[in-house]
């Protein structure tokens, strides 16, 4: 396991906690100290709401359901507590709603919770969604490179920038509540969410998890916290997603229980300190027990040890994975801890099973009641019952909001600073900005491909460039850089051309994909079939709700892969033709691509920058004047392999070039 290099250091950090801790089992985890504190005019509210509930009030708080599944209507009668959008979910499922339509079905659900009509307490609903880089399910949102590419820039402070950003233009949709940030540490890179992953080391997730919850929700403590213009975050998947065995999703982590501190343990700490208010529980199993039942890790670690009292909300149907649970019921996670139930369209079957397994004694009441206190706690600290109508909200539809100049700032900040450069022979970068530039390979004018999974669409596919209004693709970033300078930029993505030019850059890498869609047998990006896709794996895929499956899958879970050989034929083409070759690598993680760095003159790895790809031209292309525009500043936060899993890497954790700097 690569974390052998660091784990020693880390366990000397678990003994010092372990000399204070007392609780049997649970010492290795600390206390953690949460900068929001009890407010005892919050909780006397919440006992007398809570007095006033019939049990399938209370049940109804404890539900959340998609927005495919679930009316106004239904909120009124069952008086359920959540609503998501799962990924390729939109009002009245049309893709292009605009951004008054999320506001005004935000009303909607709004107003049916706060109906009394039928004598029940007016409790404000709390819509959810995966603004997982930026508000990413909206039509012109601004998108942020994902996590993978922001670890490499090494730079918390711009974390916290991006949160920021991405929480003004959730509320601009009158949404309240985002599934982010990931916390995970990739152990192995194979497992299909590698680019959630800030880092393979937890010492960078510790650093960036509390910056981004403050993005989100503001300072814990200050006024600024969860006001107009913040959200509520969420701290998942809790706990050892990135470490399960051969990085299969929703697979076994085997680790002991210093270690899944030590390793997977690190975000959770600064995002309770930040004051993140809800936590979503993971798929994955630790020894052999699913994460959604395991009571210790959710209860008497997470609860009791860690102190944490918001609201523990389940993933996408993740009840059914636990032993002896189906979509339809499950006491065994209830009684572990969960508080919210992420029931997306089985909702209705599992509030009344759930009612009965509470009458025949097999969920204590008193567990009903704790989930419905965290519930209410968090709707109250967030101003839920104070705050009004979406649509009354101070950013909601401003349509400025979403795709702003000053958050597409941010994200190009953020592209520039994330770009690893693993190799620049003699000198090549950065390029002259008065060259003649041939621009190809498919990735070098495709936003959705640059932009990854969870973009629009759950898997990130079915979408075009007109999908993405005001982004930038690499292409038109090196365009418009050229141009300006008296260069010239030609778009060829087969690399053809009539008049031989002064350098090349290549764009490829990786299609979009998500969750085990995109678990791989192998890190070597090059063979003679192209991407290793999950359906190779000798294991079955999760069920997935016929509502959220994408319409473009047959065999493969994986959307046919773009030929990892064609891209190497084409490195070596233009080298054969004594053409300098700047190879641009897309990637939601680190790939064995040692023929295609061999191939190039130089190699930048730019993950998957999202929406601005100008950023990338930032750090290829000097100025004008011939001094360097931006620095390469991007280091590895993955080691980076020769070829697959558990190799001596070819670079190591903290590697990348900075450029060269003669005019």
């Amino acid at each position: 396991m690569r974390a052998s290099r660091w784990l020693v250091g880390a366990v000397c950090a678990v003994t010092l906690v372990t000399v204070q801790a007392a609780e049997p089992k649970s010492d290795v985890w600390p206390a953690v100290a949460s900068s929001v504190k009890k407010d005892p005019r919050l909780e006397a509210r919440i006992a007398e709401l809570l007095h006033k509930m019939t049990l399938q009030q209370k049940v109804g708080q404890m539900i959340q359901a998609d927005i495919r599944s679930v009316t106004p209507e239904d909120v009124r009668q069952y008086r359920l507590g959540s609503i998501l959008n799962g990924g390729g979910a939109f009002p009245a499922n049309e893709k292009h709603s605009k951004v008054s339509d999320w506001v005004a079905l935000a009303d909607r659900f709004y107003d049916a919770s706060m109906d009394t009509a039928g004598g029940a307490p007016a409790i404000p609903i709390m819509w959810g969604t995966d603004a997982v880089h930026g508000h990413n399910n909206v039509i012109g949102a601004t998108l942020f490179p994902h996590n993978v590419g922001l670890g490499a820039a090494h730079d918390p402070e711009l974390i916290r920038r991006v949160g920021e950003a991405t929480a003004r233009e959730v509320a601009a949709t009158g949404i309240d509540w985002t599934f982010a940030p990931t916390v995970a540490v990739v152990q192995d890179p194979r497992w299909g969410r590698s680019y959630e992953s800030y880092s393979e080391r937890p010492d960078i997730v510790k650093a960036y998890a509390g910056k981004m919850v403050q993005g989100l929700q503001g300072i814990g403590g200050s006024p600024m916290f969860l006001d107009g213009n913040h959200i509520i975050a969420t701290a998942k998947h809790y706990i050892g997603d990135g470490g399960t065995s051969q990085g299969i999703d929703r697979g076994n982590n085997e680790a002991s229980e210093q270690e899944l501190f030590a390793i997977h343990g690190q975000g959770y700490v600064t995002a309770i300190e930040a004051g993140v208010q809800t936590v979503m529980a993971s798929y994955n199993s630790w020894q052999g027990v699913k994460m959604h039942g395991q009571r210790h890790l959710l209860t008497e670690v997470l609860k009791n040890r860690m102190g944490f009292d918001g609201i523990v909300v389940s993933d996408w149907d993740g009840v059914d994975e636990v032993q002896g649970c189906s979509k339809d019921r499950c006491a065994q996670a209830i009684n572990a801890g969960l508080d919210m139930i992420m029931v997306p369209d089985q909702w209705k079957p599992f509030l009344q099973n759930t009612i009965e397994q509470v009458q025949a004694g097999d969920i204590p009441m008193a567990r009903i009641d704790d989930a419905v206190t965290r519930i209410l706690r968090v709707k109250l600290r967030a101003g839920l019952f104070e705050k009004g109508r979406p649509s009354s909200r101070p950013l909601a539809n401003k349509v400025a909001e979403l795709g702003a100049p000053q958050h597409r700032a941010v994200a190009r900040e953020a592209v520039r600073k994330s770009v690893v450069l693993l190799k620049n022979d003699k000198c090549l970068l950065p390029l002259s900005a008065k060259a003649n530039v041939l621009v190809a390979g498919d990735g070098a004018n495709d936003i959705g491909k640059q932009s990854g999974g969870w973009s629009i669409s759950w898997q990130g596919t079915g979408n075009t460039n007109a999908d993405y209004p005001g982004a930038t693709s690499i292409y038109e970033g090196i365009k418009t850089a050229v141009t300006a300078a008296g260069g010239k930029a030609t778009l060829s993505p087969d690399g053809s051309f009539q008049v031989k030019p002064d350098a090349a850059v290549v764009v490829f890498g990786e299609n979009p994909y998500a969750e085990w869609h995109g678990d791989l047998k192998s890190l070597q990006y090059r063979g003679p079939d192209g991407d290793a896709p999950a359906a190779d794996i000798n294991r079955p895929a999760p069920e997935v709700s016929p509502q959220f499956a994408e319409p473009n899958y047959e065999t493969s879970p994986l959307a046919p892969p773009t030929a990892p050989v064609a891209d190497l034929a084409l490195l070596k083409r233009l080298h054969d033709k004594g053409i300098p070759v700047v190879t641009v690598f897309l990637t939601g993680r680190v790939r064995g691509v040692t023929p295609e760095i061999e191939a190039s003159n130089a190699f930048a790895v730019a993950w998957l920058p999202g929406t601005e790809g100008g950023g990338i031209a930032d750090v290829l292309f000097r100025k004008s004047t011939g001094a360097v525009n931006f620095p390469f500043s991007g280091k590895l936060s993955y080691a980076w392999p020769r070829g697959g899993a558990g190799d001596v890497p070819l670079f190591p954790y903290g590697y990348g070039l900075g450029g060269c700097n003669q005019h």
